[in-house]
């Protein structure tokens, strides 16, 4: 019976996930039951900042800020490669380390590029 005792190992797994969507749908249910309402006309409508929507919503943004939005991310997920790093500094030794100012150096010259291409400039 070795696949029924490795199948036991995710039980609690199994359990949290369970016991986690229960209590999230309780927490809807509960506010769904116990909030206040009280809809009027301005509520209501579709728009709540104090005046109606002027021009097409479907207007056209500048790419720069899908740019400096991709460019955030980027960035941003190549810093949370750091934390492990951080963490496991004693256990890697001087190899992780030099690993590691290879990253930032690379990480820097395409931080330097970006900023000499005037990707991060507004006008």
């Amino acid at each position: 019976m070795p696949a029924l005792t490795n199948l036991q190992e995710y039980f609690p797994v199994l359990l949290f996930i369970a016991v986690a969507t229960a209590i999230g749908f309780a927490l809807l249910g509960a506010g769904t039951l116990l909030g206040p309402r009280n809809p009027y006309p301005q509520k209501l409508s579709p728009y709540e900042c104090g005046f109606e929507a002027f021009g097409d919503s479907r207007m056209k943004f500048d790419v720069r800020y899908y740019l400096v939005a991709i460019l955030f991310i980027l960035f941003d997920l190549e810093i949370a490669f750091l934390f492990p790093w951080a963490i496991a500094n004693k256990q890697i030794g001087l190899v992780g380390f030099w690993t590691v100012i290879v990253f930032l150096t690379i990480l820097t010259v395409g931080f330097v590029y970006e900023w000499k291409k005037g990707a991060l400039d507004w006008e």
